[in-house]
């Protein structure tokens, strides 16, 4: 089962002194839809939604993904900019948990069973995660500098817990489907449906840490 991760600050609601409650935080919702090839996207879960404007920072965070049967679980976390990231090796084998991400290169190098390394990413972005060793391991950390991101569910709805009103950008991001945004002015009644397009997405094969084939070498394991 994959966790859905949702950050946020907690509601506040201020009184102004001898006039009106300014409005509160209310949840935001929609609805995200991924056009395929042949039908409809099995993972919309795997779209991360967030919202820019003046929204403040969140506070960073600990999260865990586990290296099993040549595994990243989970494959996709989202966290807000600041956070560190853990990576236990539950495998019998050695692992090289690597990116060459423009917003967070690292390389935690080779290391075995119950060991753990981590990484602290420090800047927003997609954050391209892989094995230096198995070339089909593949995990995504989305960090950003906003408290409202969120991971869309299976049947592709999203929420917002607590937004204040105001004027955003609302954008959204998958593997397949690439990235876009629209314009939202909060609270608002309608129905807002992101349209992702994952019609022209091809599978590139990524290349390990030094930038060369997987098959263009020997593999140990």
């Amino acid at each position: 089962m994959r966790t859905i991760n949702v950050f946020g600050p907690p509601l506040v609601a201020l009184a102004l002194l001898g006039g009106e409650r300014p409005p509160l935080a209310a949840p935001f919702s929609g609805q995200v839809t991924i056009a395929e090839k042949r039908g409809t996207a099995a993972d919309l879960d795997h779209t991360v939604l967030w919202l820019e404007g003046k929204v403040g920072t969140a506070p960073p965070q600990r999260v865990e993904i586990r290296m099993y049967d040549k595994t990243f679980t989970p494959d996709l976390v989202v966290v807000p900019v600041g956070s560190t990231v853990v990576f236990p090796n539950q495998d019998s084998f050695d692992h090289n948990v690597f990116s060459r991400s423009d917003n967070g290169p690292f390389d935690l190098g080779l290391y075995g069973h119950n060991e753990s390394k981590s990484v602290t990413v420090a800047r927003a972005g997609i954050v391209r995660v892989y094995c230096n060793v198995h070339a089909k391991m593949a995990a995504f950390v989305v960090a950003q500098s906003t408290p409202h991101a969120v991971r869309a569910d299976r049947t592709g709805r999203f929420e917002f817990p607590d937004v204040p009103p105001g004027r955003y950008i609302l954008k959204a991001w998958h593997e397949r489907g690439g990235e876009t945004s629209m314009d939202v002015t909060l609270p608002t009644s309608a129905e807002v449906v992101v349209a992702l397009d994952a019609r022209h997405y091809r599978f590139v094969q990524h290349l390990d840490k030094k930038g060369q084939r997987y098959d263009a070498r020997g593999r140990r394991y």
